[in-house]
């Protein structure tokens, strides 16, 4: 049976970010990954979108991670030479009777710390983005873009650099603490880690209890996104106002300027994450388009197809207040990550450093 220091299980952009922090700090780590291949659930399935950190309280941990982590990542990315871009973000109140709320938004995002924001008048936001239907505006210039493939790819390449190595198709089956650490079962192998951390993503829960480690529920919700053909009229991330259980139909460009449009919320109860569908409807076409019209009326008719879906663990459920990050270190040499949602990707770095100190 192999002996290691650490096993960091998941290797989505969380779990790399944690073994490339542990690893260049001088501990023996293996990634064990379910999958065949590195990144290939939550990390594969967002907006690709760097936060600036708008959105919640300023004494959660979600947004000290997510202010924190856009900064290491805006960093971390120009000196690897990862894709990116500050494309700044619009969040746009579509009527006078919105005003209030997006000065009450305007307001947190300062207390947490968020740069440059400005609040704009309807001719302010019209004269950056001709094609919108605004009252008014919020400006966030530290909002962006990142590839996340090629951010995970430069994650792993500096984890395996400083000594760490990866595991792939090897899902955890069980485990057990016993006086000199923990003992790991996957399909393929065993393994005693003095520390594991469970960055298992949709599984997380899953794979705590077959650690016979503390697990809260976890609720999934879908989101599903459509892509518009051909360019948009748009340089900037566009967003309404939040909805319960997320931040509403937004549009999200990618690094070749392609729009794309989502995600929605979609309660998914009672479901194992292994069977969770991913499969996007058609059917949903009509709801996006009237919600994007809200700020785009301009949207083509049938112009909307549809891209992919992505599912979110959450620790919360509907019409529940929003849960923060949840880090359990309540049990000797393990340390689990619950509930890490959006802004998880902008808060990758940030959180590696936060599991770190509690390992």
């Amino acid at each position: 049976m192999d002996e290691i220091e650490v096993a960091v299980i998941g290797a989505g952009v969380v779990g790399l970010a944690v073994a490339r922090e542990l690893a260049q700090r001088g501990r023996e780590v293996v990634v064990i990954e379910a999958a065949g291949a590195f990144g290939t659930g939550i990390s594969s399935r967002n907006s690709e979108v760097i936060h600036a950190g708008l959105y919640d309280r300023t004494d959660r941990l979600k947004t000290q991670l997510c202010v924190r982590g856009r900064h290491l990542l805006y960093a971390y990315c120009e000196s690897r030479g990862i894709a990116h871009r500050r494309c700044g973000k619009l969040v746009v109140a579509t009527r006078p009777e919105d005003l209030p709320r997006l000065e009450a938004l305007a307001a947190n995002a300062a207390g947490n710390g968020v740069e440059g924001l400005r609040l704009l008048d309807r001719a302010e936001t019209l004269a950056l983005e001709p094609a919108l239907q605004a009252a008014g505006a919020l400006w966030s210039p530290a909002s962006g873009i990142v590839d996340s493939h090629g951010l995970m790819t430069a994650l792993l390449g500096d984890a395996e650099a400083a000594g760490a190595s990866l595991a792939l198709a090897s899902p955890v089956t069980g485990g057990a603490r016993d006086a000199t650490g923990w003992r790991l079962s996957t399909e393929g192998f065993e393994l005693r880690a003095r520390h594991v951390v469970n960055a298992a993503g949709l599984f997380a829960a899953q794979v705590a209890r077959s650690l016979g480690a503390p697990a809260p529920q976890l609720r999934f919700a879908r989101g599903h996104y459509f892509s518009l053909p051909g360019r948009a009229p748009f340089s900037r991330l566009i967003y309404p106002l939040p909805v319960e259980g997320g931040l509403g139909v937004h549009l999200t460009l990618d690094l070749g300027g392609q729009a794309r449009f989502g995600p929605d919320v979609q309660w998914l109860d009672g479901q194992a994450p292994a069977q969770l569908d991913y499969a996007v409807d058609p059917a949903l076409a009509p709801a996006f388009e009237a919600e994007v019209r809200r700020y785009w009326p301009g949207l083509p008719p049938g112009a909307l197809q549809p891209a992919y879906s992505g599912i979110r663990p959450k620790l919360s459920g509907p019409g529940e207040p929003a849960a923060d990050f949840a880090i359990d270190a309540s049990m000797p040499g393990l340390v689990q990550l619950f509930g890490i949602e959006s802004p998880g990707l902008t808060a990758s770095l940030a959180l590696a450093e936060e599991v770190a100190a509690r390992l």
